[in-house]
């Protein structure tokens, strides 16, 4: 008897023992074993192309020169890339809030937003354009006096927006919107005279709606360029800057340039 008993015993604690093993690879496997590369999670506004969109009638994947350009300089550091779409009025408190490790959307590094977060170089340099109905009559930023004027919400767009009302003098009105494609809807169904796009994006979408025209802003309007956004103190900022920098250096940048926006810039 006591002989079974010893047997049951060693049964016992010998299965223990293998169910322990099993969870301690389990949760290895989880949080990222010996070899496996590690993740960092990509903020960005889906609904900014060719930046950062969906094909939905291909797939839910966000693509984009931005999710390149992630992946890309993630990959020579030893990351890969977890894409995670935000309203792009959210991004920088995803930030703030841990959500995210950095943002990648075509944001530009104003005063206003580096006293919440740290910046990369520029990584890429756009214009504004204004967007119109081709028999608006609305050519120049002085006619936008008392029309309603679309922008995204938190954008830089916004701010040039002010900017026309309060140092500028141009009596219009400002409406915002979360995403892109909301403010073009507003635009086709006249609720909305013009909208203020960066003009790499406004392409896409004047290819695709013929009754619209579009015009780019010079007077009073600063190049809009693009940069990475990281938690303040966040050491990925000078490891991706570096990396950044070398892909300018060695062309890589260039290619994806050259493969989302055809080589203009």
């Amino acid at each position: 008897m006591k002989k079974w008993l010893s047997i049951l015993l060693t049964s016992i604690l010998l299965a223990g023992i293998l169910a322990a093993c099993g969870t301690s690879e389990k949760e290895e496997a989880t949080n990222g074993g010996e070899g496996e590369k590690k993740v960092l999670t990509m903020g960005t506004s889906a609904d900014y192309p060719p930046f950062e969109y969906v094909e939905t009638a291909k797939s839910d994947e966000v693509i984009g020169f931005d999710v390149d350009l992630a992946k890309a300089i993630a990959g020579k550091l030893g990351y890969e890339v977890k894409v995670k779409d935000i309203d792009f009025g959210g991004l920088i408190p995803a930030i703030e809030a841990k959500q995210v490790d950095f943002v990648l959307s075509g944001m530009t590094p104003t005063e206003e937003r580096k006293k919440s977060v740290d910046f990369s170089d520029i990584y890429y340099t756009a214009h504004h354009m204004f967007v119109t109905k081709k028999d608006s009559g609305i050519e120049k930023p002085e006619d936008l006096k008392g029309k309603t004027v679309g922008v995204q919400m938190a954008s830089i767009q916004e701010g040039l927006a002010k900017d026309m009302v309060e140092k500028s003098k141009i009596d219009l009105k400002i409406e915002n919107r979360n995403r892109i494609p909301e403010i073009f809807q507003e635009l086709n169904a006249g609720r909305f005279d013009a909208a203020i796009i960066e003009d790499t994006v406004a392409k896409g979408y004047l290819k695709e709606n013929k009754d619209l025209a579009g015009h780019v802003i010079d007077e009073g309007s600063e190049e809009a360029g693009s940069a990475i956004a990281f938690a303040k103190g966040s050491k990925l900022t000078e490891d991706f800057n570096k990396e950044l920098n070398a892909m300018k250096e060695n062309g890589e940048l260039e290619k994806l340039v050259l493969k989302w926006f055809g080589g203009e810039k």
